[in-house]
């Protein structure tokens, strides 16, 4: 009976020992980042019969678990996801925040100040050193929205490098878990400290993308990532890239690919930073770039266009202050061409009206053999184009030409109106002589008797019978027929035609009419006589300030900037409306995994004096074992 009474003492001192190694373990890696509690689980040896009793046999640990509760580390993951995209885009909004109130600020000073110096000069209009001022503010503008275009150029090349490096670190992680992964294998899942290892990957992998995990019985986990790719299976990983972008190769796609085999991986199912990184390019960083082309379009052809209402200091019908809207440094990066288009078409983006431009963009497609479809991303809205020779028309303010080659059935093209814009946008216009200050007057005849009035919108000395500086021409207008005929300063005819209501170009003269009620025989003479203290378009120009110029008619030129900016700072905002309810979310389940499966210090210290007081009491035991033997050898002796 003794004997037995060591061998169950020996069992409770190794059971103890075995308890005060995995509590202080526990105590030791407290602190270990991704460590979970141990347990270890005791059980009795298997019962002995002596005559008619059946007595103990001791006890010895039988299993030492990992507490771990699935659901709960699929909870903060899914939080951890949520918290990383929401402080990513929270970071990158704040940046481009800072951009549109800081620095981009120089873009709407820039604009008030041409149009200070355009009222200055309307005081002065032969004034020099007052032309040369504005020629300089409007430089300072044309710089300032360079100067932006080239800050989102820098925000673009930024968050490429971020993408790319999220996803070398998504490849590297990758692939120590298939390693871990081989190791497991060989334990059957058995090394706890893989397991925590491993876990602890995932977990990192959940900041980059959304990651669903999948327990294999062998002990591994395979790893979808983003819902759509298998990174991890078993030992064997996948490796994810960036490619160039289609159609525009400077925006970087995801790819995942395996061997020989490659997959393009939609950014909007990623999640996490990875996925918060092309939400921000897509749905604002482009947008702002767009918007700024949109103004830089704006005010190149609004003040183009009013120059060609006036007449400089040389006595000259005015030149373009800006560069041409349409001019190559203007218009590139307009048309994107697919990769996988068949046809070798060469697309080329003309702006028809400024006025009617969204600042968005859209997408082009041709089905043979003669339908061409131009969709609003945006609003998702199609529109089918009319082919007339080798344009087609009936965009947004905009016409596309088909500069060299043909389509083919199914291919398709990315329409950006406004892109290149900003970055393009100059002053190419060197003599202050250049700016028409002066401008002709619209004398209605004293015969008119209706509501009939015009609106020059510019002239163009090229056209043939344009009457010059200095010279009159008067048109004789039926609104009833939608019919004009001409006149020179003799009375003699220069010819007649029809015209579109409401808009009139004959004899280099182009003018808008507006009326209440159809008439005829209302006639009207455009003096062109120069003077230099003439200030009649200086004074047209600066009322550019206020016309409601973009939009269809419902901004103004500074309302353009002022709704991006507005718009950037509104999403700032809401991003960091949702990076706190995200932590919030994150907190909780961290705490319900630090509830289950952390260490409690405080548990753990009453574990460890509960096992150190059962290690001395076995110990004891086998004490009192010893000396009951030494008791029975005396009484033999």
């Amino acid at each position: 009976m003794s004997l037995d009474l060591l061998n169950i003492a020996r069992t409770g001192v190794l059971a103890s020992q075995s308890q005060l190694a995995i509590t202080s373990n526990n105590i030791a890696n407290a602190n270990t980042q991704g460590y979970h509690r141990q347990v270890a689980e005791q059980s009795s040896l298997d019962s002995q019969r002596l005559g008619n009793n059946v007595f103990g046999a001791g006890t010895y640990v039988s299993d030492v678990k990992r507490i771990y509760n699935d659901y709960a580390a699929r909870e903060l993951r899914i939080g951890q996801t949520a918290v990383s995209q929401a402080q990513t885009t929270h970071v990158k909004m704040g940046e481009l925040d800072q951009l549109f109130s800081q620095i981009g600020k120089s873009v709407p000073q820039g604009l008030n100040d041409l149009f200070a110096g355009l009222n200055s000069l309307s005081d002065l209009p032969d004034d020099l050193g007052i032309r040369g001022g504005v020629l300089g503010n409007a430089e300072q503008l044309a710089n300032a929205l360079n100067q932006m275009n080239s800050h989102l150029n820098g925000q673009m090349q930024q968050t490429n490098d971020q993408i790319v490096a999220v996803t070398d670190r998504i490849n590297a992680i990758g692939k120590e878990l298939g390693h871990i992964n081989e190791e497991l294998m060989k334990s059957q899942g058995a090394d706890m400290q893989l397991l925590d290892h491993q876990d602890a990957l995932i977990q990192e992998l959940s900041e980059y993308a959304t990651v669903n995990v999948i327990p294999l019985e062998s002990g591994a986990k395979s790893i979808m990532l983003g819902g759509a790719a298998m990174l991890v299976s078993g030992e064997v990983t996948m490796q994810v890239g960036s490619t160039m972008g289609d159609p525009f190769g400077g925006e970087l796609r995801i790819t995942a690919s395996t061997g020989d085999q490659s997959l393009v991986l939609d950014p909007t199912k990623m999640g996490g930073s990875l996925g918060a990184l092309f939400q921000f390019r897509d749905d604002t960083l482009i947008p702002a770039q767009m918007e700024m082309g949109q103004l830089a379009v704006g005010i190149a052809d609004s003040f183009n266009q009013a120059q060609s209402q006036g007449f400089d200091l040389n006595g000259n019908v005015g030149g373009n202050l800006f560069l041409d809207i349409n001019d190559p440094k203007m218009s590139m990066g307009r048309v994107g061409a697919y990769g996988n288009n068949t046809g070798d078409a060469t697309l080329k983006v003309n702006i028809d009206d400024v006025g009617a431009l969204s600042g968005g963009n859209y997408q082009l497609s041709f089905t043979a053999p003669a339908t061409y479809e131009l969709k609003d991303n945006d609003s998702g809205v199609v529109t089918p184009l009319v082919l007339n020779g080798n344009e087609l028309t009936g965009g947004d303010g905009f016409s596309i030409q088909i500069a060299a080659g043909t389509m083919a059935s199914g291919d398709q093209f990315e329409i950006r109106p406004t892109a290149g814009a900003a970055a393009g946008i100059d002053v190419v216009m060197g003599d202050p002589k250049g700016i028409a200050a002066a401008g002709p007057s619209i004398n209605a005849d004293a015969a008119n008797t209706g509501s009939t009035s015009l609106t020059l919108n510019s002239m163009d000395p090229s056209q043939a019978n344009f009457p010059g500086v200095g010279g009159e021409i008067t048109f004789e207008i039926d609104t009833i027929t939608n019919s004009y005929q001409a006149f020179d300063a003799t009375g003699a005819v220069l010819g007649a035609g029809t015209f579109t209501p409401p808009n009139i170009d004959a004899f280099g003269m182009n003018f808008d009419v507006q009326n209440s009620t159809a008439e005829a025989g209302q006639r009207f003479t455009f003096d062109l006589n120069f003077a230099e203290g003439n200030n009649n378009n200086a004074l047209e120009m600066a009322k550019l300030n206020e016309a409601k110029l973009m939009q269809g008619g419902s901004a103004t030129l500074s309302d353009v900037y002022e709704s991006t900016k507005l718009a950037v700072g509104g999403k700032a905002k809401s991003a960091e409306v949702a990076l706190g309810s995200a932590e919030a979310i994150y907190a909780q389940a961290y705490s319900r995994v630090q509830s289950e499966s952390g260490v409690n210090l405080d548990e753990e210290a009453a574990n460890l004096m509960r096992f150190q007081q059962s290690y001395q009491a076995s110990a004891r035991i086998m004490t009192t074992a010893a000396e009951i033997f030494d008791t029975l050898f005396s009484s033999v002796r």
